[in-house]
């Protein structure tokens, strides 16, 4: 009982410096220092060691020798496949080959004459374009550039545009993401085979409820604002001043991606490739096609500095909260407040569902106030598996919706960084976007705890 006070009360506190704009990786950082070193003085009997680590010698130098453990085993593992990721990412923001992506799968869409039918099918195909392109914001930022002045044109709002967009990355999805990869080494499962028999079955279903829901709500507020819809005469401005890059730049993104889920037990199962690799193989085969189109060796060898830029950029951004948040997590196990909410939920008759969805929305939540659902995410990832086996269940049950709670959360937020982008282009508050999107997010979440329930 003591432990589960004041980790609660340090939990309260760090949420609070977050909420209020402290830098998120000093706070979980010292938060979870300050669980560790009241364990070791006020319970000495619990170790503080991390995993099966050793000590020391001495149990104040343990506290921070359990810093250089996570650090170790985070880079080296999870961190890496993020900073991989990343980096691609930015390789192809740079050679302009996550453009002429989103070109192609836009093209069809405007053929098409119905704008509201248009916004729904966007979402679905934005969603699908976020397993290739990893980050939310980036691929907001593509999407504003590209798809936004189609839709107006179109007849379309522009805050029912922009809405739309910023739920772009509303499940993080597929084997380029971090917390997608974080949630399946949790689940203690390859990222492709927790891509393709967990993600998949259950985002089907949310994103065709999403893309309903959008129809009617953009419809909706448009006439409510008195928008009427109606085409309006194509600028060609902006796409003739855009670089032109070859077609076949639009297949390099998804390359990786290809390459995991093929090489995996879902295609060859005698041969694994795994993220980091992929994302290196896929690195240098845009290198050569860099060459072979610019004809300039020079130009192309410092266009892959922007690969590891992009690697330091996430550690420097994204592992670092991921060591932070995993020193906080397990500075909370470690003092025994998670195992007195286990006990203390199920002597109240609360069975593993419940707690599932409790902590799901605990992550949501969490993303709708800090406005980062990776923060959210990697702040109670940790507790998942630990959870799940005190119940005796499947650690993929709890951890799945609560890593797809953080990319619906940040959707519904007003302070995140993807959300403010598209208010912008949208000329509208942020809230105003947010009232466009919280019955759409409303309709995803439950269908995805619904479906989760059913299947897993």
């Amino acid at each position: 009982m003591t432990g589960f006070i004041i980790g609660m009360v340090i939990t309260v506190l760090a949420a609070w410096f977050i909420i209020k704009n402290y830098q998120p990786q000093t706070i979980l950082l010292l938060a979870g220092l300050s669980l560790l070193l009241i364990t070791a003085v006020f319970f000495p009997e619990q170790s503080i060691l991390y995993g099966k680590s050793k000590s020391i010698g001495w149990v104040g130098g343990d506290i921070f020798a359990f810093v250089k453990e996570s650090l170790t085993t985070q880079v080296a593992g999870i961190g890496l496949i993020i900073m991989a990721a990343g980096g691609f990412a930015d390789y192809m923001d740079h050679i302009k080959a996550s453009n002429s992506m989103v070109n192609l799968c836009i093209k069809p869409l405007q053929m098409i004459r119905a704008p509201y039918l248009i916004l729904a099918i966007g979402y679905i195909l934005s969603q699908l374009l976020h397993v290739a392109i990893s980050s939310a914001a980036g691929l907001a930022m593509l999407l504003l550039v590209t798809f936004f002045p189609v839709l107006v044109r179109l007849g379309v709002s522009k805050a029912a545009a922009a809405a739309m967009i910023g739920m772009s990355a509303f499940m993080d999805l597929g084997p380029a993401v971090g917390t997608a990869n974080l949630a399946a080494k949790h689940a203690g499962m390859e990222t492709a085979i927790y891509f393709a028999h967990y993600q998949l079955p259950v985002a089907t279903g949310v994103m065709l409820v999403v893309a309903v829901l959008i129809f009617f709500t953009a419809r909706y507020f448009d006439a409510k604002d008195g928008h009427v819809a109606a085409q309006i005469q194509q600028d060609q401005s902006t796409s003739e001043e855009r670089e032109k890059v070859p077609a076949f730049y639009a297949f390099l993104p998804v390359f990786p991606v290809i390459l995991v889920i093929v090489f995996s037990p879902l295609v060859v199962s005698n041969i694994k490739v795994d993220v980091v690799t992929a994302m290196i193989i896929g690195t240098l085969l845009a290198f050569f096609c860099e060459l072979l189109v610019r004809r300039d060796f020079k130009v192309a060898c410092k266009g892959v500095q922007v690969f590891f830029k992009g690697m330091g950029s996430m550690f420097t951004s994204i592992v670092s909260l991921l060591v932070c948040a995993d020193v906080f997590a397990q500075g909370l196990q470690i003092i025994g407040a998670v195992d007195f909410i286990i006990q203390t939920v199920q002597a109240a008759g609360f069975g593993f569902g419940n707690m599932t969805v409790v902590m799901a929305l605990l992550v949501c939540v969490t993303a709708a106030l800090t406005g980062s659902g990776v923060a959210a995410f990697f702040s109670f990832s940790g507790l998942a598996p630990g959870i799940a086996a005190k119940f005796g269940e499947s650690a993929v049950s709890m951890i799945l919706p609560m890593q797809l709670m953080a990319g619906m959360g940040r959707s519904i937020s007003p302070v995140a960084g993807v959300i403010i982008a598209v208010s912008k282009a949208g000329e509208c508050s942020p809230f105003m976007i947010v009232r466009r999107t919280i019955i759409p997010a409303a309709g995803g979440m439950i269908t995805m705890l619904v479906l989760n329930g059913i299947l897993n």
